[in-house]
């Protein structure tokens, strides 16, 4: 059995020669384009084929506006993030800098896909006020109470809601950053891996190029793979076989990201905490706020819900 061959050790133009019969043949399906000038990695979204159309039920007019919001959230997801230069710095720091977030906000992925949850829970709002409403002018009979409760929970669970939203948003900025350098490791690793061709190549210009645009050719199958619903056939077909192990480290820890969520059981308990609470919340602001209630919950589950997403 023999070792294979590190990429460095004996790299020649006879070792890429057009025979069948060498082991370490380099011959790429199709010629990729080597870029002039830097430009954005982007990935190809997997063709749907033609669905058959649905049959409208209420359940699917209902899922209506949450299948909206999840289409904006993923799409955007999906979107370039250019590195910021020094002009997108002073833009960053201006003082306009709230006007301009503010007028922005229907523009937002976060605040679109809060959508269906504020909806909701502003709708309840407005059914108990409502109600509360309907049984103090006595429309209705005498047997319906008023919803009210003490606000003595809500003081008591208050915190222990506030840690739950502080570790979600600490782990998910772990997360991020465990990201960001990895994918910082793979662009270094893949700029000295190009060094190290640019060096070792014999003199021939063709060989050099092929194998830099292979090597151009690998963040961009890399974030392809890490992306949902991607289709690196489509963008690439051949990649480098052998990665220095920096790179290969990077590779595992971005996999890790994608496949590991935050535990489960946490997100869970986070996401019906946010729910019962504003489930309730009308009925405990009830006494002192009446239809206040309805702006109040709006503006609870908008915060609340965004710290969360």
């Amino acid at each position: 059995m023999t070792t294979p061959r590190s990429p460095f050790q004996t790299l020649s133009s006879s070792s890429f020669s057009s025979s069948s019969s060498s082991p370490f043949q380099f011959t790429p399906k199709t010629s990729l384009k080597f870029p002039s000038k830097p430009s954005q990695i982007l990935c190809s979204q997997t063709p749907n084929p033609r669905s058959p159309p649905k049959s409208i039920t209420f359940i699917s007019i209902l899922r209506t506006i949450p299948d909206w919001a999840d289409g904006i959230k993923e799409r955007r997801m999906k979107q370039s993030r250019p590195l910021y230069k020094h002009e997108d710095w002073v833009r960053h720091r201006s003082s306009l800098r709230h006007i301009r977030h503010l007028l922005s906000s229907l523009n937002s992925r976060v605040i679109l896909s809060l959508v269906p949850p504020v909806i909701a829970f502003t709708s309840v709002a407005t059914v108990v006020a409502s109600y509360n409403t309907a049984v103090l002018w006595h429309l209705l009979p005498e047997i319906f109470p008023v919803l009210r409760a003490s606000s003595l929970p809500y003081q008591l669970t208050a915190p222990a809601l506030a840690l739950l939203l502080v570790f979600r948003t600490e782990a998910s900025y772990s997360r991020f950053e465990e990201g960001r350098k990895a994918w910082s490791k793979v662009i270094s690793g893949t700029n000295d891996f190009a060094r190290q061709v640019i060096v070792s190549v014999e003199k021939d210009s063709s060989l050099k190029t092929a194998l830099l645009q292979y090597i151009v050719a690998f963040p961009v199958a890399l974030k392809c793979h890490l992306i949902y619903e991607s289709d690196i056939g489509r963008d690439l077909e051949d990649l480098l076989d052998d990665i220095d192990l920096e790179i290969v480290l990077s590779i595992g820890v971005c996999e890790q990201i994608m496949g590991i969520p935050i535990p489960l059981s946490y997100t869970r308990l986070t996401s019906r905490f946010l729910v019962l609470w504003h489930l309730t919340l009308p009925i405990i602001l009830w006494d002192d706020c009446n239809w206040i209630v309805v702006p109040a919950t709006f503006v609870s589950a908008a915060s609340l819900f965004c710290i969360e997403e």
